[in-house]
């Protein structure tokens, strides 16, 4: 069966503490384990009031102790936003933690609008650089605990050098994303979910253009997608409102915490707002096991993808729950039985509370 995963981008919700959207996180990255979902990834966005997934090396370390089998990593860290060196010690430092169980996903984005970039880079100047090629090779050097004589910083070394840095991923939306991880030898996720217009020439173009390098011999792509999942399609259908009303005011530059179906199925639409949440269903699949099941083998097939994460953006916590719950059981997931003398899997898991009491809507 396809390999699933989980992005998580911490949503937060209409009428409820922005803070709780960290404790549901946790208590779905939990969940993830439990059903056998490969890899549990968090976002780094900033300024936007739908998300709270602003420090995901932070969230990492978290998950990773409160859970024991599954992969988490960065889904992505925007790599203009920081110094490789810092990102370099930071994920050697999380993979020393938790060994064999820490990826690297890196994008090129801010992860907001132009004046948080600016607050986050700190110079107009970087804000104009497109040097994203470069930073993965400083990245990937310290990495190598070998950055090439003349750079600039080849004495500098990335702390603790005994540890590997985890596997690189590169997050992209277009050809040109696909081309860099391909030209680096690196894994490639591809977000459907952003642009769907460019999966298949994403898709072409990593592999055809991908070179082997240290770390990676053949071309390795996973799709990232959004999807909604209930028992039938009409529940699927009610709870996607919300989501559709989330992608209008992100579009319109109105974010907002997530609206409940019910807000959003009452909100007074114009013809024109209308049109822009019919055109957001090309970013997302909504309905029962069975169809969304057919549809992602459909883009599987297409593209080869090696695996495929999802992503939920709905209001009920619950919901977002059940939602994964039925695409483990369409998948056929089943986690592997924890090895007595894995290390890996004998990592402190601390329960964290998977009821929602603290949520004033209830269940839904």
């Amino acid at each position: 069966m396809i390999p699933l995963s989980v992005l998580d981008l911490s949503p937060v919700l209409a009428g409820v503490p922005e803070s709780h959207a960290l404790r549901h996180s946790l208590a779905l990255a939990q969940a993830a384990d439990r059903l056998g979902y490969r890899r549990y990834w968090l976002a780094e966005h900033h300024n936007i009031p739908s998300v709270v997934s602003t420090a995901p090396e932070i969230l990492i370390g978290h998950v990773a102790n409160h859970t024991s089998r599954i992969r988490v990593g960065s889904g992505g860290i925007m790599l203009p936003n920081h110094s490789p060196l810092h990102i370099a010690e930071v994920f050697r430092v999380l993979e020393a933690l938790h060994p064999g169980r820490i990826d690297l996903g890196l994008g090129r984005a801010p992860g907001s609008n132009s004046i948080t970039a600016l607050a986050l880079r700190r110079s107009r100047s970087r804000l104009a650089v497109d040097d994203f090629p470069e930073l993965i090779d400083e990245l990937i050097g310290y990495g190598e605990n070998h950055l090439p004589a003349d750079h600039p910083y080849a004495p500098v070394h990335a702390l603790p050098e005994d540890v590997p840095l985890p596997p690189l991923w590169i997050l992209g939306s277009t050809e040109d994303g696909a081309a860099i991880a391909a030209g680096k030898g690196l894994r490639f996720a591809f977000a459907h979910h952003i642009n769907p217009d460019s999966l298949l020439d994403a898709a072409r173009v990593y592999r055809e253009r991908f070179q082997p390098s240290k770390s990676l011999d053949r071309p390795v792509m996973m799709l990232a997608i959004a999807a909604i999942c209930a028992e039938n399609d009409t529940q699927a259908q009610r709870l996607a409102a919300t989501t559709g009303l989330a992608w209008l005011r992100l579009r319109t530059g109105q974010p907002a915490p997530l609206a409940s179906p019910e807000e959003a199925l009452a909100y007074p639409y114009t013809p024109a707002e209308r049109q822009i949440v019919k055109a957001s269903r090309r970013h997302f699949v909504a309905g029962d096991p069975a169809s969304i099941r057919e549809r992602v083998e459909e883009w599987v097939a297409v593209t080869g993808a090696d695996e495929v994460m999802v992503t939920t953006m709905v209001y009920e916590p619950r919901d977002r729950l059940r939602s994964y719950e039925l695409l483990a059981e369409a998948f056929e997931l089943r986690p592997p039985s924890p090895e007595k003398n894995d290390p890996q899997n004998m990592q402190p898991t601390r329960n964290a509370s998977t009821d929602y009491t603290d949520h004033p809507h209830g269940s839904g």
